[in-house]
Parts: structure tokens; C-alpha cells; sequence
């Protein structure tokens, strides 16, 4: 149970694999695998997903509120995280992360990281 356990931040890239790949790649859906320190991870369940589409910074001031409040439900071009809880095959339980921010102009898909791990409580 996850109210039993901790979590284990670990914010470091990966690589994601889909059998089937999104529709859209800036709305991605859970992968089937991920390629963490070398070692690749099946997802056996997907748990939970959910998504922030909170403008930060900079980006915060520049929307006018009435279109602010809609990209906070629905995102806007270059902002939102999604977010997908996963049980692997060896019965580990990972937070995955989807930024969709661009990293710079060459690319532009965001990128995957493996946000935490929950663990038991020692």
C-alpha cells in the first residue's frame, strides 16, 4: 500500500518504448518500457496518471487571465507536465514525468524523466 511507503526522488532522464505510440507526441500516453541506467523496466500496470498545466515563471505573466485559466486545464503550447504511476514487471512502483517544455529550438518534444520511486519505509 502507498501509504505505507516513501518516495525516492530520482528526477534523471529516460528513455521511454510504446508498442503503440501516441497519437499526438506532445499528449503521450503510458509507455510499455523504460530505459533507466542502462536497465530496462517493463510496466506491468499503469496505476495512475494525472497532469499539471500550471504556468511558472515567466510563462505566468505572459497570457492574459481569461486565456490563462483555460490552458490551466487544457495546457498551452510548450507547457505541462503529465505524470504516469507505473508497477514494473519486478513489482517496483515509479513515478514517470512527461515535460513537454522544448528544450531549445532544435528540439521541441519535451522529454521523459523518472520522477520518484515509492519504496518501502525503512
Amino acid at each position: 500500500m502507498l501509504e505505507e511507503q516513501v518516495t525516492r526522488f530520482i528526477g534523471e532522464p529516460i528513455t521511454v518504448e510504446h508498442d503503440n505510440p501516441p497519437y499526438r507526441q506532445k499528449v503521450p500516453t503510458c509507455p510499455d518500457r523504460f530505459i533507466w541506467a542502462e536497465e530496462r523496466f517493463a510496466i506491468r500496470a499503469n496505476t495512475k496518471e494525472w497532469q499539471d498545466f500550471q504556468r511558472r515563471g515567466k510563462m505566468k505573466r505572459n497570457m492574459q487571465p481569461q486565456h490563462a485559466r483555460r490552458a490551466a486545464q487544457t495546457g498551452s503550447w510548450g507547457v505541462g507536465k503529465f505524470y504516469f504511476r507505473v508497477e514494473t514487471t519486478d513489482s517496483r512502483v515509479f513515478d514517470l514525468c512527461y515535460d513537454r517544455s522544448p528544450k531549445n529550438a532544435d528540439d521541441r518534444l519535451g522529454q521523459w524523466f523518472l520522477y520518484r520511486e515509492w519504496v518501502d519505509e525503512l
